[in-house]
């Protein structure tokens, strides 16, 4: 699982070029599932993604180069949380109620931790995706608030 973390959810730059590019060649083709947020789909793909219909198109541009999945994660959507998996040249949309918690901090890399979980346990890759979807929408309605500005989740919301 490659979790491309490129721009920050305030779209901050949180790569130079150079190793952009590593990321491109090397390290993304060797994923069986990558995990960009709409930012940073935007930079693999080459064009502003502002609906459903974009997510679509930017999952095709990033898969060619890809032996794995893509899963677009709709966390920048206004309306709604959904995410797009493109898996084998079909799309699945896993939808997800926007939860109203400011305390988003890590929500990319604890959905990639939790795909990785799932697969290591022996889920195929469409219900590990469900399943870590799942868990950061249970993790933020937990409503954890901890600290100044944007807190983490709950990783333990169900223990």
């Amino acid at each position: 699982v490659v979790d491309p973390v490129m721009v920050s959810t305030s779209g901050c730059a949180l790569m130079q070029p150079d190793a952009m590019d590593t990321l491109i060649s090397v390290l993304l083709p060797m994923g069986d599932i990558i995990t960009p947020n709409i930012p940073e789909a935007e930079k693999l793909c080459g064009f502003e993604i502002k609906n459903v219909d974009d997510m679509k198109k930017a999952a095709e541009v990033i898969g060619r180069n890809l032996s794995g999945s893509v899963l677009i994660k709709g966390g920048h959507l206004t309306e709604t949380a959904d995410d797009l998996l493109y898996h084998d040249g079909e799309f699945m949309w896993y939808r997800g109620e926007r939860v109203n918690n400011p305390n988003t901090h890590g929500t990319g890399c604890t959905l990639s931790s939790a795909i990785a979980s799932n697969l290591a346990l022996g889920y195929d890759m469409k219900t590990s995706v469900q399943n870590a979807k799942n868990y950061i929408t249970g993790a933020l309605k937990d409503g954890l608030d901890l600290g100044e500005g944007s807190g983490p989740l709950n990783h333990c919301f169900n223990l």
